[in-house]
């Protein structure tokens, strides 16, 4: 298990500048797709708390919510922090 939680954590990792540059340049449906990608690898691994914030960035993305994706984003990094120092 803690592999698998270590293999979301470090494509999470990868993803996060992703997301960071479809929000400075306003690509909502790219911060979508990224987001509902996330999220099935989440919610994949049991990691529910992640998924919940990926939901909610990825419904406000599709929504033109960008300065609230922001918000989650800076949320999905401290989940992932809690994660990356949960001892399985």
């Amino acid at each position: 298990m803690r592999q698998l939680l270590d293999a979301l954590i470090e494509d999470t990792d990868r993803q996060m500048p992703l997301f960071e540059l479809a929000i400075r340049s306003t690509d909502a449906q790219q911060c979508a797709r990224l987001a509902h990608y996330c999220k099935g690898a989440c919610s994949n691994v049991g990691a529910h708390a992640a998924a919940t914030v990926l939901e909610q960035l990825e419904r406000n993305a599709r929504n033109g919510a960008l300065d609230e994706c922001s918000r989650q984003l800076a949320a999905l990094a401290t989940e992932v922090d809690r994660l990356r120092a949960e001892e399985i």
